[in-house]
């Protein structure tokens, strides 16, 4: 399907015909299993009823034993075997099992499979309650038709009425062609709710199979996309259309697989080399986030004591702002026993987005990445940081931003590109945060890219820095070049009087107290206390209010 009004020719893969033809001679079929003749079916005692309605239920969960191997043959499971590794044990419970769709034509009123190629249904993870929707690929291919679209339909609206996470396990080959428009309608009213829950309950897609077309929009429009490799793909168009248009020769997973959504588009946010990997980290995900956004993150004890010294950060952090180091070992000896979920660890690397904890508290952490590109922001880094900082101010988690960034990434790609759109996304998010955040400055925080890192002109909580910050418009090497430019070039000794100035300049604006004699920093903290500082700012933060003005929404950049 293509709902773009492009024209694109629909090929279905041998496995997606062979799936939807075993059908004619499936047990679920027209011919649903009976004990009886259906004309006797009033002379029926309860004890007969009960164990016809168990034989359906049976087939209905089963499915076709042919199907079911080609699935397994090509490394796959079952839509039921997916949502048994997803949910706690025992604990899921479905709804609509016996929908059948009501289509003719093409051959359809003789193929009416049970569940219509969707497994919907609640559960709990950890305990607490989880909407979650499969696709059945052994059923037309996991194709979504009329009835198919209206059993997501009505879990989405029974996850935001109960206000519990939806999980989509996504193994689907697009829209059912044989029932047309009513197909396409069916993922309208998918994309819609996607949006309406958007900020009301957290999503997750998981991509465990082809996603063509339009279908691929529902995924994006989720909080998380989870995608296992060489499995799963996503696109718009596939590869025989790229081909017959561009003439392009490309492999579906290097047109959509993983890798390229986790690395190059940042369409996904994680990829993993197996199924039961993938979704043991959808149920930790689940575990740091809350249910709904009237509720706050879920708690857990933590034996690692809240005012723990940080001696570690004093060698992890060399004093040279021009020397690397890894952000995550800075994050690692700050949160609880050094646990995070890193986001999107592929994709915008010069930026790191995690969720942790803090002395047993839910926080999201945005923090620049010296060990690549210096950690600047660029168009990547800037959309990577202001969705998750959106997501974790829809969802009441606290923001502990860590700064040390030499400016945005100068180019010509970048600005003609849209920098300055792209980059105030980030600006925006911040602005619009109403959770407590706090930001900490360790080295550097030069320019335009200072301002936009939480800085405390654009309403961060709490401001701190270490003995080792640098705040200014710019480096100090590159502040004397322009201020002093007259006066070096008329200099005798040109390098001794640049150099003589660059101090000058760094002793004037730019020593560690500059920005706090001025009110900018709240306090200069010593690194051995920054677990200790963090704990105790989120302490006080934990009631904060704070209202936005009236309106309908805001007009974010795009």
């Amino acid at each position: 399907m293509n709902l773009t009004g492009e024209r694109e020719t629909h090929q279905m893969t041998t496995d997606q015909k062979s799936d939807q033809n075993s059908h004619q001679k499936s047990d679920q079929g027209s011919d649903r299993p009976s004990l009886h003749d259906r004309e006797h079916r009033g002379q029926w005692s309860a004890a007969e009823r009960l164990e016809e309605l168990s034989l359906i239920k049976q087939a209905a969960r089963h499915g076709d034993p042919l199907a079911t191997e080609r699935q397994h043959a090509k490394g796959k499971l079952t839509a039921h075997e997916r949502i048994e590794l997803l949910l706690d044990e025992g604990s899921f419970t479905e709804v609509e099992m016996l929908r059948r769709h009501r289509a003719t034509g093409f051959g359809l009123e003789k193929k009416r499979p049970y569940t219509d190629g969707v497994v919907t249904g609640w559960g709990t993870v950890h305990g607490r309650t989880v909407f979650v929707y499969a696709h059945d690929f052994r059923i037309f291919g996991g194709a979504l038709g009329e009835a198919h679209a209206q059993k997501i339909h009505k879990i989405m609206d029974m996850a935001v009425a109960a206000g519990a996470p939806l999980v989509s396990l996504n193994d689907g080959a697009g829209a059912r062609i044989q029932e047309g428009v009513s197909a396409l309608a069916g993922y309208g009213g998918i994309f819609q709710r996607n949006t309406r829950a958007s900020g009301v309950i957290p999503q997750i897609s998981v991509m465990l199979g082809p996603c063509a077309g339009g279908a691929a929009y529902s995924p994006a429009l989720t909080d998380f996309v989870f995608m296992v490799r060489d499995i799963a793909q996503m696109f718009i168009t596939g590869p025989d259309v790229v081909k017959a248009v561009t003439g392009e020769e490309i492999s579906q997973n290097d047109l959509g697989g993983a890798d390229v959504h986790a690395t190059t588009s940042g369409v996904a946010h994680f990829a993993y080399d197996d199924v039961r990997a993938c979704l043991e980290d959808v149920r930790h995900l689940l575990s740091l986030l809350p249910s709904n956004n009237r509720d706050l993150p879920p708690r857990a004890p933590s034996g690692d004591p809240a005012d723990r010294r940080t001696d570690r950060l004093l060698d992890v952090v060399p004093e040279d702002p021009s020397r690397v180091y890894d952000i995550r070992a800075v994050i690692e000896e700050i949160v609880d026993d050094g646990d995070y979920f890193e986001v999107h660890p592929g994709w915008a690397t010069n930026v790191v987005c995690a969720l942790s904890r803090l002395d047993g508290e839910v926080v999201g952490i945005v923090a620049n990445q010296p060990a690549s590109y210096a950690g600047v922001l660029d168009i990547d880094a800037s959309e990577k940081a202001a969705r998750f900082v959106q997501f974790c101010d829809a969802f009441n988690i606290p923001i502990i931003t860590l700064i040390d960034v030499p400016g945005f990434l100068p180019g010509v790609d970048q600005e003609h590109n849209g920098i300055i759109r792209r980059g105030a996304k980030l600006l925006y998010a911040y602005c619009n945060a109403t959770v407590p955040r706090i930001s900490l400055v360790l080295r550097k925080a030069y320019g335009g890219a200072y301002i936009v890192m939480d800085s405390r002109s654009i309403g961060t909580d709490l401001a701190l820095a270490w003995p080792s910050n640098e705040i200014a418009v710019m480096g100090a090497e590159g502040a004397a070049n322009v201020i002093f430019r007259r006066e070096i070039a008329a200099s005798a000794d040109p390098d001794a009087t640049r150099a003589q100035k660059i101090k000058e300049y760094q002793a004037e604006l730019m020593h560690p107290y500059y920005a706090a004699e001025r009110g900018l920093i709240d306090d200069v903290i010593d690194p051995r206390d920054t677990r200790g500082a963090l704990v105790r700012a989120l302490s006080m933060l934990r009631s904060k209010h704070a209202d936005l003005p009236c309106r309908k929404h805001g007009n974010p950049p795009q």
